[in-house]
């Protein structure tokens, strides 16, 4: 059954000026997990309007990645995933990864989640929720290291003229 939408534009449009005022603060302040705090009631919102199986599952993993990124920014833990397990990139969900940075492999995976939410939702605010969430996990990439940030947008737009 199709959730309620009589307050669904104005609650989009809270949690969205939310994620875009993380993504100014947490950049000015050099504070990561503030864009990743307030990134939240967006992920949450998502949980709550998806509806088919596939996206449910997409968004349950995106909120529970988010929930990781905020432990891995509490705790200061560095990982890099290309080290341990000695590839630069892995294949999730049809979508090559490059991997590094724990942090930067999660606000990956959580781009690439919103994307397949945007493709197979058929909600005008679950596919508006996905957009901004897509937009801060850039943020969070560009927060975390401007130089992955700068490798991976090549690596996407590369990525992107190959499948034109």
């Amino acid at each position: 059954m199709a959730k309620p939408t009589k307050y669904a534009p104005h609650i989009c449009t809270l949690v969205s000026i939310l994620a875009f005022i993380g993504i100014v603060i947490g950049l000015l302040t050099h504070e990561t997990l503030v864009i990743v705090i307030l990134l939240l009631p967006a992920a949450i919102y998502e949980v709550y309007r998806t509806e088919g199986k596939s996206t449910k599952a997409s968004s349950f993993l995106l909120l529970g990645v988010l929930i990781a990124e905020i432990l891995l920014i509490l705790f200061k833990i560095d990982i890099n995933l290309a080290d341990y397990f000695g590839v630069d990139s892995k294949d999730i969900g049809g979508y090559v990864v490059p991997l590094g940075d724990i942090k930067i492999v999660g606000s990956s995976l959580m781009a690439v989640l919103s994307v397949i939410l945007f493709l197979k939702t058929y909600g005008k605010y679950t596919k508006w929720l996905a957009v901004t969430i897509f937009i801060t996990a850039f943020g969070i990439i560009y927060s975390i290291d401007p130089d992955a940030f700068r490798e991976l947008f090549k690596y996407a737009v590369e990525q992107g003229v190959d499948k034109i």
